[in-house]
């Protein structure tokens, strides 16, 4: 979802507004999900790399993209917002396979994956459903409580009235004896 702008220790990328479709992914649970993300690579074999393939940055983006939706489809949007390492450990895992399969002649070093967010448009949409399930576990944890609090009450003085029916009963027994 970005370009290199220039490489170094204060490395520059490009806009994301610019790669939207690269990073635009739909999740497991059917959801839009913008997800940016930096692949780092080594030269590991020089042959491969100048003569097996055409061009290979072109399949490395080709390839991270694929492997990257692949790995975000299997997950919820609250997964892909939240789990970002685990999400980068696998698509590292599953992109390392892929480019040793394309003979590209790169070791991938690091996949890092940027912050995750919902495409703008839907973003009131999202913030909705957030509140409203928020809303939901507020009104369940206060029903939870006063079910804690009223029903031991109640069951407290069921067990009363019980005893002094069964001391009521056991009074006339005895007086009738």
């Amino acid at each position: 979802g970005t370009r290199t702008i220039q490489a170094g220790v204060d490395t520059e990328y490009s806009p994301s507004t610019e790669y939207l479709n690269e990073s635009l992914m739909l999740t497991g649970d059917l959801n839009c999900a913008v997800v940016p993300w930096i692949v780092q690579f080594r030269l590991s074999d020089p042959y491969k790399f100048l003569f097996k393939v055409r061009d290979v940055k072109k399949t490395l983006r080709d390839i991270s993209e694929a492997v990257m939706r692949q790995v975000v489809r299997d997950r919820s949007i609250n997964e892909v917002i939240t789990e970002r390492l685990e999400i980068a450990t696998a698509v590292k895992t599953e992109l390392q396979k892929a480019v040793n399969d394309a003979d590209t002649g790169i070791t991938i070093v690091n996949v890092e994956l940027k912050r995750a967010t919902v495409p703008d448009p839907v973003q009131p949409s999202f913030n909705e459903v957030n509140q409203s399930l928020q809303e939901k576990e507020r009104m369940i944890n206060e029903a939870k409580a006063l079910y804690n609090k009223e029903i031991p009450r109640a069951k407290g003085e069921a067990e009363q009235v019980i005893r002094q029916a069964e001391g009521y009963a056991l009074d006339r027994v005895n007086l009738s004896q």
